[in-house]
């Protein structure tokens, strides 16, 4: 049984990260290591893991540093399989193990998607999870389109991870996913998602208007697309971009999106040496939703 390593990155989030860390101990499957990387919670969040889960790992950044704190958990994971969850999030109690045999099957299959479901339908989604059987065929395969994967309930092979480099740490926040998907697609892995191999994800019932999640999401479309494009997609996507921030803006009467487009030209430094365009076929497959990064105010 192959030894699998679940990774939370958290921030003040102490009692959705209680939670979490007490339903993965429930998780059905032996070989499991739990790492939890604190970005510099003040709320008590690293005191409370320390204290009441003394299985888990737990690695103390001194301030946030956003999402390259999960490549410090990915760096001392010991499984050969990692999982992927946000400090709001957990597997199913059987979802590790089912993730397992499906690997072990396919040598190809670089990422397996969990079906990440809204936690506060938790028990219309359990009941749906005990009904389907594992032996049943649950991926999602399109000849058409490449897909990625959502960073509250992945699974990937660590070796293939390492190999590709792990997150990329200049986003700081968002589309750190869609940038590793092209890597994985273009080291000549597959991605798949599958609907009995799920993950819990408290979906805010509200939606909270912020400036970190448009700022983010266009400012890394940017150095999306100019990292991973061929030279002639990468030219027309970043005209299309440009069109989108100046229209959002004018349309939402926000400045966010102009501020992106400027901060992603400004600071371009940052992905400096780090350009290496995907082959042609996946970089016109691997679908991107640009469209959606521009709503944020509608």
């Amino acid at each position: 049984m192959p030894l699998v390593s679940i990774v939370m990155l958290c921030w003040n989030r102490l009692a959705d990260v209680r939670e979490s860390l007490s339903r993965i101990r429930l998780i059905e499957y032996g070989e499991l290591e739990v790492i939890v990387v604190d970005n510099g919670s003040t709320d008590g969040t690293p005191e409370m893991v320390e204290t009441e889960f003394p299985e888990v790992r737990l690695l103390r950044m001194e301030k946030n540093i956003g999402i390259a704190g999960y490549n410090q958990g990915f760096e001392v994971a010991r499984g050969e399989y990692l999982v992927i969850i946000d400090d709001d999030s957990f597997p199913a109690p059987n979802s590790i193990d089912r993730m397992v045999k499906r690997f072990e099957r396919d040598p190809l299959l670089g990422v397996i998607a969990f079906d990440v479901r809204n936690f506060y339908h938790y028990d219309e989604v359990a009941s749906f999870e005990e009904a389907v059987s594992s032996t049943e065929s649950s991926a999602a395969i399109s000849d058409h389109y490449y897909m990625s994967f959502n960073g509250a309930g992945v699974g990937i092979r660590s070796d293939l991870f390492r190999q590709v480099g792990y997150y990329p740490e200049e986003f700081f926040l968002y589309n750190n996913e869609m940038d590793s998907a092209f890597r994985i697609w273009d080291a000549g892995y597959r991605i798949e998602f599958h609907s009995d191999i799920i993950a819990y994800h408290k979906h805010s019932p509200v939606n909270r208007a912020s400036w970190r999640a448009p700022y983010y999401y266009v400012r890394n479309a940017f150095w999306l697309v100019w990292k991973n494009y061929p030279a002639d997609m990468a030219i027309k996507l970043t005209r299309t971009l440009i069109f989108h921030c100046i229209h959002a803006s004018l349309e939402q009467r926000t400045w966010i999106y102009l501020k992106a487009l400027r901060d992603a030209f400004r600071q371009i430094y940052r992905i400096s040496g780090k350009r290496k365009p995907v082959q042609e076929h996946i970089a016109k497959n691997l679908r991107v939703p640009y469209d959606v990064f521009f709503t944020f105010y509608r």
